[in-house]
Order: C-alpha cells, then structure tokens, then sequence
C-alpha cells in the first residue's frame, strides 16, 4: 500500500470505485495528481485493482470500503482514514456510487423503490453533509454528483431509479448556493448510454442508439474526463450545473 502522508495533489473520494465508470473516473483523478480512495461496498477485489493500477502507473490510491447508505459507516471509515493521516484534507468528492431495481410502477414493491433511493439519493446526502463540514473549514473543494440522463427525461421502468438522479441534481443545485460563499463548488454529471458492464441490461439497446445524435454509445473515459474537468481550475467559476455526456440524446 502507497503511503498515504506522501505529497500530493489532494484528497479524491470516488464512491463505486469497483465498477466500470467508478474505475474511470478513479484513474482519471489519478492522472490528474489526486490522491485517490477508491471506494467499494462489496468488490474489494476489484476496487483493489483499480487503486493497484493507479499506482502502477505512477499515481498515489487505495480502497476503502463501506456501505453508502449506511451515515455511521460512512462516518467511521472516513473518520478513521483521516485519524491514521492527519495531514490530509478532502479536496474532491465524486458521487458515483449506484444501483437500480427496474420493474414498471404498478409492480414496483416498496423495497425496491427505498433500496435505489437509499443509495442514489440518501448516499450522496449522507457524504456531502460530511464533505460540507471539512470541506468549509478550509475554504475550497469540489463535489461532483453522477447523475443520468433518466433523472432529466424520465425512463419507463426505471421510476425509482429516474427519481433518484432527479433528486441528484435538486440536490446539487441547492448546495451550490448553500455553500459557493465558501469556496465549494458543486456541480452533476449526467452520461447517457455509456459502454459498461451495465449497458448490457438495457432493452432495445439498438434502437436506443439510433436516437444518439452522434451515433455511438460513449466511453467511460468521456465521462471521467467531464468530472476532471469539473475538478479543475478551469471549471472554477462553474457551480450547480448538470453537464451532460450522452452524444445529444437531450440537449441540456
């Protein structure tokens, strides 16, 4: 494991870093000069991987596990990395961390609805709140919310889901205006259809594609560079915007 008191750019939280766009995004803030924890819930072995091929090629990473929608966890795991390094503060926050349970409304059980919202809404709740706190002593920081094209257009099937990253992006904008006075800047990303392990669930994925003005699904690594950019210095007077990658699928 990388020594974590080395110097670097910064502190980066990527939640679902086990997975394939978590992944990216991770590598991405890796390049970028970020220290890099990348969180899991239950794929400790890939999220291993990801923080092994950060600092493989020449970035500073390591896992950490726990549940989202767990506040205590949350607390606990967050608070005892930074008891173990006392010399680094949160600089970047990416909510990336996510599930769904599709089915249509009038099958939809109520577990199934308070499960998606309890990650995808009451998750990032839970982090910014603790974000907000570090992130105002010293002035400065960056939230970024990954959000979904569902969450601006709706998606049959996917009631909980859309309505979680709905939420999302309520949530981003009033935070921005809670907490830019302070130096925070919050800002969502919204992907469309981006090729991960998750695409393969989606019906009629062929005549999906053929909505996308640029005619093609998008990278992970599209998306990862959206969230760098909005990490970055040249995004500084940008907050409480929802920046869509999904080749012009909804023009926002």
């Amino acid at each position: 494991m990388t020594d974590a008191n080395q110097q670097s750019k910064g502190l980066a939280l990527v939640t679902g870093g086990s997975g394939g766009l978590g992944r990216a995004i991770a590598s991405r803030l890796g390049s970028d000069g970020y220290f890099v924890i990348v969180h899991y819930n239950s794929n400790s072995k890939s999220a291993d991987e990801t923080a092994a091929a950060i600092r493989a090629n020449g970035g500073r990473a390591q896992s950490l596990g726990f549940d989202v929608s767990q506040a205590a966890q949350i607390e606990s795991a967050l608070d005892g990395f930074s008891k173990e390094h006392p010399n680094l503060s949160w600089d970047v926050l990416v909510n990336n961390a996510g599930r769904h349970n599709d089915t249509l409304v009038g099958f939809m059980s109520d577990d199934a609805f308070d499960s998606v919202m309890k990650t995808n809404a009451y998750g990032p709740f839970y982090l910014m709140r603790y974000f907000v706190k570090k992130m105002m002593r010293k002035r400065s920081g960056a939230i970024v919310n990954i959000s979904s094209l569902a969450g601006q257009t709706g998606n049959p099937g996917q009631f909980n889901y859309a309505a979680s990253k709905a939420a999302l992006i309520a949530m981003t904008k009033t935070l921005a205006m809670e907490v830019g006075s302070r130096g925070i800047r919050v800002n969502a990303v919204a992907p469309g259809l981006i090729e991960t392990e998750m695409i393969e669930e989606i019906p009629q994925l062929e005549e999906m594609k053929k909505r996308i003005p640029l005619g093609r699904l998008g990278a992970a690594k599209e998306v990862a560079g959206a969230v760098s950019f909005l990490c970055s210095p040249d995004s500084s007077y940008i907050t409480g915007a929802t920046l869509s990658v999904n080749g012009g699928m909804f023009p926002a």
